[in-house]
């Protein structure tokens, strides 16, 4: 008999499942073997893509500058993810049975941590674009502190939401408010957690918008003084396709995720969760693998590095044709900007 108001530190993972109505396989289904395949997948590409992030911001000179921290931030971030995805595909289904209370609370707490931080992340690379861009200021020259102050508020965040629902934000002594998706957590923890990845999604909207009407009315000034107008408008449709790749992304792999999680922590009888819950969060989780293309593959001194890499070729290119710059240079994703004031450059941001 289940006394509310009772800790109940000593039971076993399938009591609080039993609690919750989710169902705790003690064999493999077929849908938990391609829920672990795909899984698995995504977490060696993750792991891979962004390693290789990584190694190449280390070893191109040109990438040490505080926007490429966060950038290599962003990479460390989704490298931790995959890495706790690894972790939950290899104690998932009828495994998660064997896990013990505290195996289970790090199961959870390590991929919690990781998506926060990689979540974080990326508003922190559009508020240090916003900076840049309104102050009028080249990336190389933002300040490294408030950059490394940013990284470092990014992981407090993200360990205070992993480490929270292990000491106080479980639901052992309140059976009631066990969450069905997450049958040892508190259903307001899933609720604050979606309400904030909701609000940093629009955050960033508000950002990105910002920062294309700012340079749009920019870019629209100075082609009334100089000629090459279609160059500046090919520069605005460039940085409106960078945005609709960088929200779009963000959109597609996190709402479907951060909608049942909602509707599991606002305790929604009727909506049946339990269904689609491991394919949602193999789609956020995805999102750490699209990230190394949305903000890094889509550069081409990136993807130069990348190719050196990859290949052990050391591909020398005149340093004097890398560091030139056009009226108006597009790089993929990456859209440099340079708009002539008095005969000085009077922004180069990369976008």
């Amino acid at each position: 008999m289940v006394t509310m108001g009772q800790c109940y530190y000593n039971e076993t993972i399938g009591f609080f499942y039993n609690n919750s109505g989710k169902e705790l396989s003690s064999y493999w289904r077929p849908k938990d073997v391609v829920v672990v395949a795909l899984g698995l997948t995504v977490s060696v590409l993750v792991l891979l893509t962004n390693l290789l992030v990584i190694a190449a911001i280390a070893s191109n000179r040109r990438f040490h500058q505080p926007i490429y921290y966060l950038l290599g931030n962003l990479a460390a971030a989704d490298l931790f993810a995959g890495v706790a995805y690894l972790f939950l595909m290899f104690h998932t289904g009828p495994r998660t049975a064997r896990l013990s209370l505290k195996g289970w609370f790090l199961r959870q707490g390590l991929l919690d941590t990781s998506l926060t931080a990689s979540v974080a992340t990326l508003l922190a690379i559009a508020v240090e674009r916003h900076r840049s861009v309104m102050a009028v200021q080249l990336h190389s020259r933002l300040p490294r502190g408030r950059v490394v102050m940013l990284i470092v508020g990014v992981w407090v965040a993200a360990l205070g939401l992993g480490l929270l629902p292990a000491h106080s934000w479980h639901c052992l002594c309140a059976l009631d408010r066990c969450s069905r998706m997450a049958p040892l957590l508190s259903r307001s923890y899933l609720a604050v957690w979606a309400l904030s990845s909701l609000l940093v999604f629009l955050l960033m909207v508000a950002v990105y918008t910002r920062i294309f009407f700012y340079v749009r009315r920019r870019v629209q000034r100075m082609a009334e003084h100089v000629s090459c107008h279609p160059r500046y408008r090919e520069t605005t449709l460039s940085l409106v396709k960078t945005v609709v790749i960088i929200l779009g992304a963000f959109v597609v792999c996190w709402t479907p995720g951060q909608v049942v999680l909602l509707l599991d922590g606002l305790d929604c009888k009727s909506c049946n969760v339990l269904a689609v819950e491991k394919y949602f969060l193999l789609l956020a989780e995805s999102n750490s693998l699209v990230n190394a293309a949305v903000y890094s593959c889509r550069d081409a001194e990136m993807r130069r590095t990348f190719r050196r890499l990859l290949c052990c070729v050391c591909l020398r290119r005149s340093s004097h044709k890398s560091a030139h710059y056009t009226s108006s240079a597009r790089t993929g994703a990456s859209t440099r900007i340079m708009l002539p004031e008095n005969g000085h450059p009077l922004m180069d941001s990369t976008l």
